[in-house]
């Protein structure tokens, strides 16, 4: 049985310190993308073997390298001319540039000294690593100039770029909890449903939860939910956009009652099924095996 070589891509993310690697590499990861920071070039065909033979499903690879690494030159332009020999990986370079100004003006807000500025002048470096980096540049299929980029454009611009059809660069997690047992702490939104007529006091419905039908016909049959569900639901197709456009790659909503049980899960429940028509949604219910009598 002949086993075909399944391609790799790698992008190699380099060029100006300053210019925004950080803000990159981050991006990638948020794509799924194995991400490596600081690779030193002359390790990258060392690596990608061990990749290979490890036998595990990694197919997309960032890796940041810059003038941390050392013999910068020689060795990431010969690592690249062995990779495209081997002809299962794609590769390609990300080059992140910004203007004099712009770098100096960046290394004195961050009171970070420049790697090349032997002098400690940040100038100094920068026209030293210009110098170095200009072969590199040559053969980066992207070079971005960030001078005028915000962290969120430069981030849009990468997923506008490096994103496939199979990325799920947003994600909404809709969970249900109980106020008695600590609000979350990792809740971008949260919802307190407790005004609502509590289930728990019918005693046909006090042992079952939102998951079954009883409970979350009861508590969607409530006039006050269906205000509350008209109202949330004009809420999130007004705000759950605005956080895709912010660069947000996921959004915790949170529904809580009193135990977890029966309100926050019927919500829970609604909601989760509602976004999911539109959004990357998973529902989950952290308090719903909790039950203390």
């Amino acid at each position: 049985m002949v086993v075909e070589s399944q391609q790799h891509e790698l992008v190699i993310i380099t060029g100006m310190s300053g210019a925004g690697k950080t803000v990159a590499i981050q991006s990638f990861e948020d794509l799924g993308y194995y991400c490596i920071d600081n690779l030193p070039p002359a390790l990258l065909t060392t690596f990608l073997t061990l990749l290979r033979d490890s036998g595990k499903n990694i197919t997309r690879i960032a890796a940041v390298m810059d003038m941390r690494g050392g013999d910068f030159f020689d060795s990431l332009i010969g690592a690249l001319d062995h990779i495209l020999k081997e002809g299962d990986i794609v590769a390609r370079i990300l080059f992140l540039d910004a203007d004099d100004q712009t770098l100096v003006r960046r290394y004195k807000e961050t009171r970070r000294a420049h790697p090349l500025a032997v002098t400690g002048l940040p100038l100094d470096g920068i026209k030293q690593e210009r110098i170095l980096l200009s072969e590199v540049k040559g053969r980066a299929k992207f070079v971005y100039n960030t001078s005028n980029m915000k962290p969120k454009e430069l981030r849009e611009k990468i997923v506008n770029e490096f994103a496939s059809d199979a990325d799920h660069t947003f994600s909404i997690n809709i969970m249900s909890f109980g106020f008695k047992h600590g609000m979350p702490i990792d809740a971008d939104l949260v919802f307190d449903v407790r005004f609502l007529k509590n289930p728990y006091y019918v005693e046909e419905l006090r042992y079952k939860t939102g998951l079954q039908t009883e409970v979350s016909s009861y508590v969607l049959a409530l006039e006050d939910t269906q205000i509350l569900i008209q109202k949330l639901t004009d809420l999130f197709e007004f705000m759950v956009p605005l956080y895709k456009q912010e660069g947000k790659s996921q959004l915790v909503i949170a529904f809580g009652c009193t135990g977890g049980q029966h309100r926050s899960v019927t919500l829970a429940e609604y909601f989760g099924a509602c976004l999911a028509k539109n959004e990357n949604a998973v529902i989950s219910h952290r308090d719903i095996n909790r039950r203390k009598d």
